[in-house]
């Protein structure tokens, strides 16, 4: 019997679907990394041998703190958009709040699903 080895070629594989660097080596810093929040500061403490792996879990500890208060605040605003505010000044000002707490595209979808259900009338 003879036995064969199978090779992959790998370098052309698209990894753009994977929002993690590759300097990430812990599971929690991956699960913010999906989530879309800037790391500012982490990075380069990742990298920086000298630096002390408990202020870097703090870090990511409270990193993780602001996760979790950022989908209560987008879930209420969506809410609120999505019940018609009559006021076209209010809809700008929920708008402008969707802006800063996600990306642009997240606002533009709510202001699109506000039209379309103003335009339509239906309640869900």
């Amino acid at each position: 019997m003879s036995s064969s080895v199978v090779t992959a070629d790998i370098s052309s594989m698209d990894t753009s679907e994977n929002p993690c660097p590759d300097t990430t080596k812990e599971r929690g810093l991956q699960e913010i990394y999906i989530v879309g929040l800037p790391l500012e500061g982490i990075d380069s403490k990742i990298t920086d041998l000298s630096a002390d792996s408990k202020l870097i879990r703090a870090d990511i500890a409270g990193i993780q703190d602001k996760v979790t208060d950022l989908g209560h605040n987008l879930h209420t605003i969506e809410n609120k958009v999505a019940a018609f505010p009559d006021n076209e000044l209010e809809l700008q000002f929920l708008c402008n709040k969707l802006t800063d707490l996600e990306d642009r595209s997240s606002r533009d979808k709510c202001l699109l699903f506000w039209f379309a259900r103003k335009k339509q009338r239906v309640h869900l």
